[in-house]
C-alpha cells in the first residue's frame, strides 16, 4: 500500500508589535510572551504524533515557533526561503488606530487589483513556492508526519489551491489562527484530506478572533 504521510503547516504565534507595523518579512520581530506560551502548547498538544521532519522559514518568530517542537522531537530545524511570509507593499507601514496607512491616497493605488494582489507578491507564485516545500517535507517524511512553520497568508494560499478554490478572497474569514495547524494528508503522492486545529485556540486574545486588515487579501502579519 503507498505509505500515509501527513504534513503540518503551522501558523507562528503571537508577535510582539506595539507598534501596529505590517512587518511582513522584516527582521527583528519576535514572539511576545503569549507566543512563546502558544508554541509551547503545541508542541506538547502533538508530542504523540510521528513526526520526523521539521522545515522553518526564516523569520525569527517562526523560527521561536518551530524551537519547542525540535525540542520535543529532537530533530533539527531546516529552514526554507520557500515558506517565507509573502511579500507585501505595505511593509513597515502602521496600521495603529491613530496612523492606518490604507487612510493615505498613496496606497489606494496599490489596491486596483486584490486577485492578483496589486499590492504585493502575487498569489500564484506563493502557491508555487509553498507547495513545493510541502512536495519535499512529504517526501522526506515518508510514511511518517512533517510540520512546516510559515505565515497565514502563505498557509491559507496553499490550502485555496489544494482545495481549488479562488484566491480572491476576505482576509477577516481565513480560518489560520495563530498557531494553527493546516495538516494535508497524503496517501503515497496524492492529496487525500485537509484538517484543521487550533491546538493554542484558548490562548488567542479576542482582538485576534477576526482579522482587522481590510484591504482585501493584504496580509494581517501587524497585530500586536
Amino acid at each position: 500500500m503507498p505509505d500515509q504521510t501527513t504534513v503540518h503547516l503551522l501558523r507562528h504565534g503571537e508577535v510582539h508589535n506595539p507598534q501596529g507595523v505590517l512587518y511582513g518579512r522584516m527582521p527583528g520581530y519576535h514572539l511576545s510572551d503569549r507566543g512563546r506560551e502558544m508554541a509551547e502548547v503545541v508542541a506538547d498538544a502533538i508530542a504523540d504524533r510521528d513526526v520526523t521532519h521539521l522545515r522553518v522559514s526564516p523569520l525569527e518568530r517562526a523560527q521561536e515557533t518551530a524551537a519547542p517542537l525540535a525540542r520535543v522531537f529532537g530533530l533539527d530545524m531546516t529552514t526554507d526561503d520557500r515558506v517565507i511570509e509573502s511579500g507585501n507593499w505595505f511593509e513597515g507601514k502602521q496600521f495603529g488606530a491613530g496612523d492606518h496607512a490604507l487612510r493615505k491616497p498613496s496606497s489606494w493605488l496599490k489596491l486596483w487589483n486584490p486577485l492578483r494582489p496589486s499590492w504585493g507578491e502575487p498569489f500564484k507564485e506563493v502557491a508555487a513556492r509553498m507547495l513545493a516545500a510541502v512536495y519535499d517535507a512529504r517526501d522526506v517524511a515518508r510514511g511518517h508526519e512533517a510540520v512546516i512553520v510559515s505565515h497565514q497568508l502563505p498557509i491559507w494560499i496553499t490550502r485555496l489551491a489544494v482545495e481549488r478554490r479562488s484566491f480572491l478572497h476576505d482576509p477577516r474569514k481565513r480560518q489560520c489562527s495563530l498557531c494553527s495547524l493546516t495538516s494535508l494528508h497524503f496517501d503515497g503522492d496524492t492529496l487525500t484530506s485537509l484538517s484543521y486545529s487550533e491546538p493554542a485556540g484558548h490562548l488567542i486574545p479576542a482582538r485576534d478572533k477576526a482579522a482587522p486588515f481590510s484591504a482585501g487579501n493584504a496580509p494581517e502579519e501587524h497585530r500586536p
